[in-house]
């Protein structure tokens, strides 16, 4: 869902390039066996896996750095380094696991809004398409928003509103799914209650002009002619040339609201 190259470049990677020792010549697999290495060594082989887009085996070794030092200098990057790392190679739970463990560590450090992206960004990469459950894509909904709330000048936070509008979209889409497969059952309340959901909660998304249509159906088949007459007026008001608006006027015209009689 993302160029992972544009993710990437928004880590500032160390300044520092850390000379690399003898070990850095090991054989991948070697890589992570635990070996007592100075931190030097470690964390530059770790960086040069990186480097070469062996994410898996570089986030291996991050964790050797803050496990074998973790009271250096560089533990603290070495765990930053690891979620992103894991986010790369597409591990993205253990993305979010090293992205949260720096939070619960290092809560105030001026790398917590990329910490924060990095969980949500793992989430958003994870959704599925609206006919699968959509817990992930509420998890990347609530992990957007609340880094938009805690760093809002931040410069992931323009990002993070942006795929908040995708991820509404898609969930405003499972509403409809569902909405519709009441609709085709006949069970009418449950649908407009999906419908509803869309109008009141994603009215800025696409879907929204199909579900103000659908609603016209359900309240008409639930005899609310009136509540029908309403969401075709919104509907009406405010997506006027939309085929969605001619086919509840058509409706209407079939079903008038009944006048009162003087």
């Amino acid at each position: 869902m993302v160029n992972k190259t544009r993710i990437a470049a928004l880590l500032l990677l160390p300044a520092v390039i850390l000379p690399v020792s003898g070990c850095a010549k090991n054989k991948v697999k070697g890589d992570t066996a635990y070996v007592a290495r100075d931190v030097n060594t470690l964390y530059s082989l770790a960086k040069q896996r990186a480097d070469r887009g062996q994410y898996e085996v570089a986030a291996a070794l991050f964790d050797e750095v803050e496990r074998q030092h973790p009271y250096s200098v560089w533990a603290r990057r070495a765990q930053l380094m690891s979620a992103f790392s894991y986010y790369m190679a597409q591990k993205y739970p253990d993305a979010v696991s090293s992205a949260q463990r720096f939070l619960t560590i290092h809560p105030g450090n001026k790398d917590a809004a990329y910490a924060n992206y990095l969980i949500a960004m793992s989430y958003y990469q994870q959704i599925e398409d609206v006919t699968r459950d959509q817990k992930i894509t509420q998890q990347a909904s609530d992990s957007f928003n609340e880094l938009i709330r805690r760093y809002p000048q931040s410069r992931y936070a323009n990002d993070a509103r942006l795929k908040l509008d995708l991820i509404n979209d898609h969930l405003a889409g499972k509403e409809m799914e569902i909405g519709r497969f009441y609709q085709r059952s006949g069970n009418w309340l449950a649908a407009a209650t999906r419908f509803r959901a869309v109008v009141d909660k994603y009215q800025t998304t696409t879907h929204t002009p199909e579900a103000l249509e659908r609603l016209v159906e359900t309240y008409l088949n639930l005899g609310l002619r009136e509540e029908a007459q309403r969401a075709a007026a919104v509907l009406g008001a405010n997506y006027p040339g939309s085929k969605w608006y001619q086919r509840s006027y058509d409706l209407m015209q079939r079903y008038p609201v009944s006048q009162p009689q003087s």
